[in-house]
Order: C-alpha cells, then structure tokens, then sequence
C-alpha cells in the first residue's frame, strides 16, 4: 500500500482544518455557450487565497505537524503558486520558511511570496533544479521538507476541491484538471470517483512536459530540448510514477496536452468572456476545452486553479491569443519607395475596416531591390476571412506581400 493513500475521511479533516481560512472559491456557469452544447462550469480556484488552490494542501500539512517539526522550521520548492501556499501557512502558524524557486519564477510570485514572511532563494533555472536544491538545505539544515504534491495531508488538502464541486454540481458528468506534479488532481480525481465513480476524469499537461500522458498512453510523445512554458505551474519535467500509481492510473480516465498558444488563447478567453484573471497553468483546462482536445457532455466543471501572471507576461499572451482568433495580424509587402506609398496601403485598411496598430519601415532588407522598401503593419482585424480579404484587396493593387 502506498505511503500516498489517503481517505475520505482524510479529506473531510482536510476541509476542517482548512475551513476557517481558505475561502469556499464559486462555481460559475460559463457565461458563453461556445464551449460546449452543455452546461459547463469554472471552478475558481484563481480567487483563491494567494491566487491559487495551492492553500488548501499546503495549509492542511503545516497545520498537522507536531509542535517540534514547526520549531524546526520548513522548507519547500516551488515555480511560484507552493510557494506562496506555505509561506502564508507557516506564517499563519509562526513556522519560519525557506523556500527555493527556479531564477525563472515570474517577479509577481517571487514577491508575493517575500510578502508573507518567507526566505526566498532562487536556485536553477526551472522547477527540478530548486527542488534538489531545497531537499539538500532540508537535510542540511534539519528542515521539513514541504512536498508539492508527493504527499498524502498535501493530497487530501486538494481534495477538498472535489467535495465543494459535488456540492454545487451534484450530476456531474465530467471535469477538466490540469497537471503538474499531480497533487491537485490526484486529490480532486480521488474524492470525485469515491462519490460518483461514472463521472470522467480528463486531465491536463501542458505540451513540453507530458509525462503524465506518457504513462497514460503508454506512447512516448516528442519533447523540446528546453522546457520554456507560460505555464510554468506545470511545467514538471520528472513526472511522478508514485502519483500516476496511486491516484493519477487508477482515476484519470484521460490525458490531453495543450501549447502556449493553446493557453494564451484561453486566458484571452477568460479575460473578455469571463472577466477573470488566469495564469498559464491556470487556463490549461479551459485551453483543451477551447481548442476541442476533450469532449464533454452534461454538466462539466473545468478547474481554473491560479491566476498568478506576471504583468509583463501579459502583453505577449494577449497579443499570441488574438493572433489565433484572427483578430491581429502582421502584413509585410513590399513596394517602391515613392512618396504617397504608405498613404494608399493604409487607404486600404481603413477601406477595410481595419485598424493599424503599428507600421515598420525597412530599406535595407536583402529581398529589396534598389527604389524599394518593405512596410510591415500591425493590424486589428475581426476574423482570418477579414484578414484574407484585406490580402486580396492589396494584391488587387500590384502590391507584393511576404508570406510567412
């Protein structure tokens, strides 16, 4: 038997321990019917304290050590959202932290967890490198080592998620969870199934990492060199055997990946529809919705668990989810460098509805001729039909158009 095993009854501790500090996040129906011809609701776990559902698991284990282990102090690794859950548990407690995050963790975790009162040591350049870092100061230091997601109190504190979605979706027939390390899903898939065994279980990875999806399938699925994600969260390069035996195998009925673009269109989604803030492994779930990777019938829950994004990450998330809509577009042409040029291409786009946000000159590209320049446009458009439109339209003048 597992050391990872845990109880309903586990659970339902969990959600007392936990009761009188995390918040009980709403379950939303979505407010567009774009995503399913059935209703599907968001659980938002983004509004949680310290913007994640990571509270939940790490507050149930600080809140179960012993009066010696918390004099001792803990110490945790973490891309941002673990982070903060047990700076602010072991705040809560008066337990001195140390937490080691990746040199990539965005500045707003960085920061936020700073905040609550914990030592912060950046360390590698992604998730398993300041995880070894923090096990070596754990047994160094005589630290408690506060895992992510390989352990049961952890477990059983996420899977307070499961009762609270039972409770306002009784007849659920499906959920969407992203994973990471695999401790939010293990906790909710294991709660879900104890209750109501016919409800499908759809996990989430994100592309660069799909481990978990690999022990699923048994296939082994092509892998960048270098793991760059915006959806740093679950971005976990060595995928846990012990959690995909004990929870993620036996109550996950299927594993989708999704990419960046994938999840910069989610979290547009969710900004205009939605009127929510998500961060990239926050809107995994919504991304396999969106893109229709799953497919869901009856009442479904997607799980939006972090809304932890880096301002700066914004800006090019908005811009790469728009782009996948249609709704902003790079034209290149190429034409000679005569006064009144630039005056009728953009006669053109405002002819065409079409909104220029940005305009660049280059004389000195190798593809030019003497007499010519190359003018790119940023341009707000409406759909890809609009965008095809607008390329007919410059052509129609005898004007060239680099084709990426």
């Amino acid at each position: 038997m597992s050391d990872l095993n845990i109880s309903l009854e586990d659970v339902k501790r969990a959600q007392a321990n936990i009761a009188k500090v995390v918040r009980k996040t709403p379950t939303h129906l979505a407010l567009s019917s774009a995503l399913s011809q059935d209703e599907v609701y968001f659980k938002m776990e983004n509004l949680q304290l310290t913007g994640s559902f990571k509270i939940r698991g790490s507050l149930n284990k600080i809140s179960s050590l012993t009066t010696e282990e918390k004099q001792r102090g803990v110490i945790a690794a973490s891309a941002g959202n673990h982070a903060q859950g047990v700076a602010m548990s072991s705040q809560l407690f008066k337990v001195k932290s140390k937490i080691v995050m990746p040199e990539t963790a965005p500045l707003i975790k960085i920061s936020a967890t700073r905040s609550y009162g914990a030592e912060v040591i950046l360390h590698g350049r992604f998730f398993d490198e300041a995880f070894e870092k923090a096990q070596e100061i754990a047994k160094n230091e005589g630290l408690v080592f506060v895992h992510p997601y390989e352990d049961p109190k952890v477990i059983a504190g996420q899977g307070t998620i499961g009762f609270e979605i039972l409770e306002a979706i009784p007849n659920l027939k499906s959920i969407v969870v992203p994973i990471g390390g695999g401790g939010l899903i293990s906790g909710i898939a294991f709660v879900i199934k104890q209750i109501n065994p016919k409800c499908k279980v759809i996990g989430v990875v994100s592309n660069q990492t799909p481990g978990m999806m690999e022990f699923k399938t048994g296939l082994e699925f092509e892998k960048p060199k270098k793991v760059s994600s915006i959806a740093d969260g679950i971005a976990v390069k060595r995928t846990s055997k012990k959690m995909f035996e004990t929870y993620i195998g036996p109550y996950v009925d299927q594993i989708v990946s999704v990419d960046d673009e994938e999840i910069s269109q989610a979290i547009v989604y969710a900004m205009e529809t939605e009127k929510t803030i998500l961060e990239g492994s926050g809107a995994a779930g919504l991304a396999a919705v969106l893109c229709k990777k799953v497919e869901l019938s009856g009442p479904s829950c997607v799980v939006l668990c972090g809304g932890n994004i880096d301002l700066n990450t914004i800006v090019s998330v908005i811009d790469t989810g728009l782009r996948r809509q249609g709704r902003l577009a790079r034209i290149s042409t190429i034409v000679d460098d005569l006064p009144g040029t630039l005056a009728d291409l953009t006669r053109i786009f405002a002819d065409m509805r079409a909104n220029v946000l940005d305009v660049i000159h280059d004389r000195v590209s190798p593809e030019l001729s003497l007499r010519q320049t190359r003018i790119d446009f940023l341009i707000e458009t409406s759909s890809f039909e609009h965008i095809e439109k607008i390329k007919a339209e410059i052509k129609k003048q005898n004007i060239r158009i680099l084709e990426r």
